[in-house]
């Protein structure tokens, strides 16, 4: 079982707690070491439970071609030394599709959890990590009844793909009474302590995640952001988990004091999974370029602004809380939603808080050769 960056923690989680003990089955856990930031790696296994992974290749950062090649390399005697009768990658990352690689090659069968999103958009680097898994892969674990459909129109046989529920939601559901009871102490990027006490009075707030180098990377482009959430910051305030990748391209264009001359925008560091939980369940609107987190506020009900053009998951917007905007939109759609009463949402099918167990059962008779 492998995990590589911070979103594949939360859907690892389950599937480790659920094979605790387990009499057939062992799980050996291969963290890549794809995200070694404390907050973003070792917080997650402490919160999320799961225990101390079995091997570490600690990759770290590096290109995409970089990071792919250490983690195939590391992997490869991984396989050699464990001789594992399957390896399970979730996600879409570059660990997922690496040890996919690796995997295959080595005639391992390779089972892929949150098989056939598509975004179809080839600019993203994680839907090169999806097709390229998926077109090795042997047994098929998907989400929604929209990426089994994907994995057929591709030509992957019906018998090999089971749609079985969501992970992300497994975590949330597991740990959201935690999160509320979490007391937060959150810093600001320079380590000073953030005065949150207006969150006491019930104050609607909006919680925001970019990254994605479409949106941050290019000056144009950020500063409209820049611009748009300056306006978004006098209609409700801003808690803003700021990525280290969108830090250092708000410094290097100049625009990070721009940003920070409002008050009512909250820049925080990485957060750990509860913290960030948290914040997220008790928001009034959740603005970002994430996947993840278009999942989580789907189950949430929390209305969701995705500045993207498209998304690999979009039953949360079929179904969900989610909408894709353009990013010069984040304003008048977060004003909008800010004066209309709460809609209601639908949660996918199987979005309920069981889908490790039915993995388990799926791969307990898979094991016994009658999948």
């Amino acid at each position: 079982m492998v995990a590589g960056a911070r979103p594949n923690f939360m859907k690892i989680a389950p599937l480790m707690n659920a094979l605790k003990d387990h009499p057939t089955l062992e799980a050996i856990l291969v963290h890549t070491g794809q995200h070694y930031d404390e907050k973003m790696s070792h917080s997650f296994f402490d919160q999320l439970n799961i225990p101390k992974p079995h091997i570490n290749l600690e990759v770290g950062s590096g290109s995409h071609a970089t990071q792919t090649a250490r983690i195939m390399e590391k992997f490869e005697a991984v396989c050699f030394s464990e001789e594992p009768d399957m390896v399970l990658v979730v996600g879409d990352v570059n660990s997922t599709a690496a040890c996919s690689l690796v995997a295959s090659k080595l005639h391992i069968k390779v089972c892929h959890y949150e098989a056939g999103l598509r975004s179809r958009d080839r600019n993203m680097p994680e839907e090169i990590n999806r097709l390229v898994t998926d077109a090795i892969t042997d047994l098929f674990i998907t989400t929604s009844a929209d990426a089994s459909e994907n994995l057929i129109s591709e030509g992957i046989l019906p018998e090999n793909i089971h749609m079985l529920g969501n992970l992300m939601i497994d975590s949330l559901v597991s740990h959201l009474g935690l999160a509320s009871t979490q007391k937060l102490n959150l810093h600001d990027v320079s380590g000073t302590s953030l005065d949150l006490s207006w969150r006491t009075n019930t104050t609607p707030y909006a919680m925001m995640t970019f990254h994605r180098p479409s949106n941050v990377d290019e000056e144009d482009s950020l500063r409209i952001l820049v611009e748009e959430w300056l306006k978004t910051a006098e209609i409700m305030p801003i808690i803003f988990p700021i990525h280290p990748r969108t830090l250092g391209k708000l410094e290097h264009f100049k625009l990070f004091d721009r940003l920070t001359s409002s008050s009512n925008i909250f820049l925080t560091g990485p957060l750990a999974y509860l913290d960030f939980l948290k914040l997220v369940s008790e928001s009034a609107l959740v603005i970002t370029d994430s996947g993840g987190i278009q999942e989580e506020t789907t189950y949430l009900r929390i209305p969701c602004l995705t500045v993207r053009p498209t998304t690999e998951r979009p039953i949360t917007i079929w179904e969900g809380s989610n909408q894709l905007i353009r990013p010069e939109d984040i304003f008048i759609n977060s004003k909008r939603i800010a004066e209309i009463p709460k809609a209601v949402y639908e949660v996918p099918k199987y979005w309920e808080g069981q889908a490790a167990t039915r993995i388990i059962n799926m791969l307990e008779t898979y094991g016994s050769g009658q999948v």
